[in-house]
């Protein structure tokens, strides 16, 4: 069985580390994905998708990753209950850094 999901696309806002009761650190990141066809009207739509990450790659992510970089995340689906409603996360196991976007806008 496999449960693992991957993409690739742009941050949406800076990442910001928060801590639990429990102090484990904990980020939560929404990534820009744009859909691989175009609407009725001749346009790529994009998705925002919530991920969460954990301990040292929400860390790095958060030293690393800017609002605008292109980002590649590996991780796997979540589910759990929370006072009768079942909630989805998708939680990052890997985060790939792949392009500034402020490298992108100083070439032009």
């Amino acid at each position: 069985m496999l449960n693992q999901i991957v993409l690739v696309g742009r941050l949406v806002s800076d990442p910001q580390i928060n801590e639990t009761e429990s102090e484990k650190k904990v980020c939560t990141i929404t990534l820009a994905v744009p859909r691989s066809y175009k609407n009725i009207d001749g346009e790529y739509e994009t998705d925002f998708i919530d991920i969460t990450l954990w301990q040292n790659i929400a860390e790095q992510t958060s030293e690393w990753c800017k609002k605008g970089d292109l980002i590649g995340i590996k991780g796997r689906i979540q589910t759990y209950m929370k006072d009768d409603n079942k909630i989805t996360q998708l939680i990052a196991e890997k985060v790939s850094f792949l392009s500034s976007k402020a490298n992108k806008d100083n070439e032009e």
